[in-house]
Parts: structure tokens; sequence; C-alpha cells
């Protein structure tokens, strides 16, 4: 209730400061009128088009959250990374998507953890787990769902030849301990081992990562970021609750974009987005055809408008992708 509660405050409070700079540019328009046409009045223009700018913005930002409006969207979310097909490459791609997300949410404002990490034999990782908490974090971060693919010159191949790599993207709802989502302990089988990677001798030495199998769904979580087991089984837990609860909203929703609904290869043919570093350089969306030619901005996580643009061809189509891509 009183999550709901502020979510409505800051709606209004977000209309009514809107609502003011409109009237503050129309003030000053009249004012500039009034002027007659000296330094005042194109000062005063000037003024009035940079708060237009700023109304503008906001505007965009009000548009976007109307797209934001299925159930669970306004929460925090639980992003996976896993590496596909390419090897290495792919557990190096793996981890450069990591990065992406990671740097997008900084951008953000939001915090982020990384709640479980399998690192790669060679370089980059298996695997990954992320924490984001941060106003409609899974809203954005479900328009990330499924297969990237990168195109680039290898850094492990010796003979500098072009490979493709991939790795598949899925994200939940991070949700709060008030849902009812009964979890019944005779439903889960509890592992412990040593963590893996950097973490401390305490960490490396005692079996405090955690586990858990929801045996009805064969849902599996996993957590290592903790010194105390207790506190990795706890984040385990939440992360489980997490999926289970996207698995009711499949039902009820039926989501065909859900990653258990896809059950897409992490392999060619299957990719929402490629990353081409070699020949050229360009991202494009294969969703909503939205490309992007400063791959290094993209991949400092400038992600932002590749969302939206998802959001609005999601919404309604061919035209609203086109708008999309437009606010990008």
């Amino acid at each position: 209730m009183l999550k709901e509660k502020g979510a409505l405050e800051r709606v209004v409070r977000t209309w009514q400061r809107l609502n003011d700079l409109a009237e503050e540019i129309g003030v000053m328009l009249e004012l500039a009128d009034e002027a007659g046409g000296g330094e005042d009045s194109r000062s005063l223009v000037a003024e009035a088009e940079g708060q237009l700018n700023q109304l503008r913005d906001g505007v965009r930002a009000v548009e976007i959250e109307r797209l934001l409006g299925d159930e669970g969207d306004e929460n925090g979310a639980i992003l996976e990374i896993n590496s596909g097909a390419g090897g290495t490459d792919a557990a190096d791609w793996a981890e450069m998507l990591k990065r992406m997300y990671l740097r997008w949410a900084e951008r953000r404002g939001f915090k982020t953890k990384i709640v479980d990490e399998q690192l790669h034999e060679e370089a980059g990782i298996k695997s990954c787990s992320i924490e984001v908490q941060g106003a409609y974090a899974y809203g954005y971060l479900r328009a990330e769902i499924g297969v990237h693919r990168l195109v680039r010159i290898s850094p492990f191949d010796a003979q500098a030849r072009r490979h493709t790599a991939f790795a598949s993207v899925a994200a939940y709802p991070d949700v709060e301990d008030n849902i009812e989502i009964e979890i019944r302990m005779s439903d889960l089988r509890v592992d412990t081992y040593r963590a893996s990677g950097a973490g401390g001798q305490h960490v490396n030495m005692t079996d405090s990562a955690v586990r858990l199998t929801h045996l009805p769904t064969g849902t599996v979580v996993a957590c290592q970021a903790e010194r105390s087991q207790h506190k990795n089984k706890d984040t385990a837990m939440k992360m489980l609750r997490a999926k289970l609860y996207q698995l009711e909203i499949q039902k009820r929703q039926e989501a065909m974009d859900a990653v258990n609904a896809t059950k897409k290869k992490i392999e060619w043919g299957s990719q929402i987005r490629s990353y081409v570093l070699q020949p050229y350089r360009m991202v494009k969306d294969t969703r909503t055809g939205m490309e992007m030619g400063d791959t290094d901005r993209v991949l400092d996580g400038d992600i932002t408008g590749f969302m939206e643009s998802w959001l609005a061809h999601k919404a309604g189509g061919g035209a609203d992708a086109e708008s999309g891509a437009e606010l990008a």
C-alpha cells in the first residue's frame, strides 16, 4: 500500500512540475512579446527555448513510463547472463554484456549487486546473476530478454580471424517479500559448495555458497556473494521467489517474451540484437530495426534507446517502433 501511494504521489508531482514549467514558458513568451524585440526580448526567448527542451524531455519520460504498465514493470530486477555458442569468445562476450548492463544501471543511478558468477576456464564468464535495484528496472530490462550476437576479430585467435559469439540474457522482477509465493521447504533441495573466483581466503575455503533447486518446477538459483552461508541462502530465496513469481505471471498473461517460453538456443538465427565490430561497426535490434553506429557508446551502457524502441514496438507495432527509435 505504501509503495503504491508513493508511486501515485510521484506521478502527481511529475505532472505538477511539467504544468508549472509550461506556465513559466508561457509567461516568458508574453514578456518577450511585450519587450518589443530588443535584447531583453531575445534573452527571454532563449530562456524559454531552454525550458521548452526540459518540458519536451519531461513529457518524453512520462510517455515512456506509460509503456511500462505491465505487472512487475515498476520493480527491481534479477538479470541473468549465460554464454552460448562460441567457446572462449562467448564467455568473453558474456562478460562484456555484464559490464554493459552494470554501466547502464550506473548511468540511471540504479544499485547493482553480483549475486552469483561462474568464471570460464580461460577468460570471461560462463554465467552471472545481477540484482538491479531501481524504479522500473525490470520494465526496462525485460526488453533485453533473448540472445545477443557479437561479430568481431577474436582476441583469442592467433590468426586474427573474425568470429561470432552468442550470449543469452534473462530478466525477472525482483518481487517484495509480501508477494504471496508459497515455497515449501519440502519442495527445495539445498546444496552448499565453495565459492569460486576472488573473494578472500574465508570465502574460498568454506562451503558458503548456496544453490537452491525448486523440485516441482526445476527452477535453480545460486548465490555466492556473501561470506555467510545464511546470507547467501536468504539472497537465493529472494531470487527463487522472483523466478517463481515470473512463472506465475507467464501463466496468467501467457507472456510470449518470457525466457522460459521461448526455449531458443543460444546460437545462429535466434538473436534479438547483433553487435558487429568487424568488418563495419553497427549495433542493430532485429525486432525493431533500430540501429546505432557508435558501438563503443552502446557497449559502455548507452542502451536505453534500444529498450524504449522495443517498448514502443511492443505497445503499438511498426509505427510506434519508429517513434521509439526517434525518441532514442
